[in-house]
Order: C-alpha cells, then sequence, then structure tokens
C-alpha cells in the first residue's frame, strides 16, 4: 500500500491507497495515521494520490459536492449499508443516527450505526460528518467536532 497526505484548513487529511491507485482509508488525524502506519507497510506516493488532492482540495474551497474515485469499501454487511446510506445524506444537510437507522431499515440500531459511522475507513467520501444527534447537537466524529463543525461550514450546513 502506498499513502499521501494533504495539508487543510482542518488538518492533514492522509489517503492510503493500494498499487493500482484505489483509495481504501482516509485518516483524519494524526493520532490514526501513526497507528496505521505502526502496523501497515506504506509508502509515500504523490502521483498516485495527486486526483485524490485535487478532488479534495476543490472540496475544501467549495467547489466540488461529490468524489469521483476508485476505492474500495471494506466492512460488515451492516457497516456498509450504514455507510452507503450516508451518501443518501445531501451536500449541506444533516441527518440524525436515528433517520440513518431507518433509511437501512433498522429503526432500533441507532447504536449500531453510530458504532458503524466510527468505523468509517472513507469519511467525507462517505459523510459521516452529516450525522448529527436527534436533539440536532453534533456528536462524536473520528476527527474531532471541530473537524465536523469546519466541514459542516464548508458545505454550508445550519449548524
Amino acid at each position: 500500500m502506498v499513502y499521501d497526505e494533504y495539508q487543510t484548513d482542518i488538518g492533514c487529511l492522509r489517503f492510503v491507497l493500494r498499487e493500482n491507485g484505489t483509495l481504501v482509508r482516509i485518516l483524519l488525524t494524526d493520532h490514526h495515521w501513526f497507528t496505521f502506519k505502526e502496523n501497515n507497510a506504506v509508502k509515500k506516493s504523490s502521483e498516485l494520490g495527486k486526483p485524490i488532492r485535487q478532488q479534495f482540495q476543490e472540496y475544501v474551497g467549495g467547489e466540488r459536492k461529490d468524489f469521483e474515485l476508485p476505492f474500495e469499501l471494506e466492512g460488515t454487511f451492516f457497516q456498509k449499508q450504514s455507510w452507503k446510506a450516508l451518501q443518501a445524506i445531501p451536500y449541506g444537510e444533516t441527518k440524525s443516527y436515528s433517520e440513518i437507522a431507518r433509511l437501512i431499515d433498522r429503526p432500533q440500531a441507532i447504536r449500531a450505526v453510530g458504532h458503524a459511522n466510527s468505523m468509517n475507513p472513507l469519511p467525507i467520501i462517505f459523510p459521516c460528518h452529516r450525522v448529527i444527534g436527534k436533539s440536532k447537537s453534533l456528536t462524536g466524529y473520528a476527527g474531532g467536532l471541530e473537524m465536523k463543525k469546519h466541514l459542516l461550514r464548508i458545505e454550508g450546513a445550519i449548524i
């Protein structure tokens, strides 16, 4: 595997790719990166990461709403179902965990949806930052609540 990184106002985003350029993971914090790097052999490849950096630069600049990148999503059936439901949340809007649970026809699985979000290997592309508490409060995010707020502000979401 290879990686590339992109420094933004919201922090350093690190992208992990297969040698064929398929994106497999986005790491939002230094802590996640160092933990990942300790357990995986990766080398830097700015060339493979160039299209990813470009699309994220456009996203952070407010010029891109959707990503067009080859990716591989690894997880359980329930996790994948939850993550795919995230893509149904329109840019600049939010949904609650309970709304996502209903979208996947598992209305009692609210906490499981929250746990699936915490395991999302491709945050921002599968926009778990758009999921908030039922009371409209911001709740946990792998990159921290400040990053979540910043991403929602980029999209013009009312928070």
